[in-house]
């Protein structure tokens, strides 16, 4: 057992440990699903909505049950398991914005649009995170912990879905540079809210 706990507390970076990294692709791999919710949408619109607003309502009804003593089994400890050190003891609300961003995305934009959105969440974020995890070296002043590694891969991400859905170049940069700027504040969680809807506001904006 001693030998797995020096395995796991091992240093893999500057800014993370070995069971810090898989705390967050276990968080992230949720992230990166949330891109094929796009997909599902074209496949029952009504379905998909309806889907989303269920797991909102019974993640929180789960999550309340576990901060108050009465923890569901299974779904409480896979929480707590991923949750952050600042979410200890506390209401762990990332899932919530994430699903609500992805929502409002699908509600509020037109197809192509809320598509570029949920990609930019689900590439960007999760991918700049890992990455800053991994090869974190550079951190960005009054950025939360946030690194210049971490925000190049959400720059890179970001432009690739975004050009792999529109196949516009010019978009794709302008999209790439606002989800890096946004993933860079210091704003927790709600990343997850910000992001989609400031890019599908743009996409829809723009010609």
């Amino acid at each position: 057992m001693g030998i797995i706990a020096d395995f796991r507390y091992r240093k893999i970076s500057h800014t993370a440990t070995v069971n810090d990294l898989l705390k967050e692709f276990f968080r992230k791999s949720i992230h990166l699903c949330a891109s094929l919710v796009p997909f599902i949408a074209t496949l029952n619109y009504s379905f998909t909505l309806v889907s989303l607003s269920s797991v909102i309502c019974l993640y929180t009804f789960c999550e309340y049950r576990r901060i108050t003593g009465n923890p569901i089994p299974f779904i409480s400890r896979v929480t707590a398991y991923a949750s952050r050190k600042r979410d200890e003891g506390r209401f762990v609300l990332g899932p919530v914005t994430m699903a609500l961003g992805v929502l409002f995305a699908l509600i509020l934009f037109p197809p192509q649009a809320a598509r570029v959105a949920v990609y930019a969440l689900a590439f960007g974020d999760g991918i700049a995170s890992l990455a800053g995890k991994l090869y974190g070296r550079i951190k960005i002043p009054r950025a939360g912990g946030k690194t210049l590694e971490g925000s190049t891969a959400c720059f890179i991400a970001v432009y690739v879905s975004t050009l792999a859905a529109t196949h516009d170049p010019f978009k794709s940069f302008l999209v790439a540079l606002l989800a890096m700027t946004i993933e860079v504040l210091p704003i927790k969680d709600y990343d997850n809210l910000v992001i989609p809807l400031a890019i599908g506001a743009v996409m829809t904006l723009l010609p």
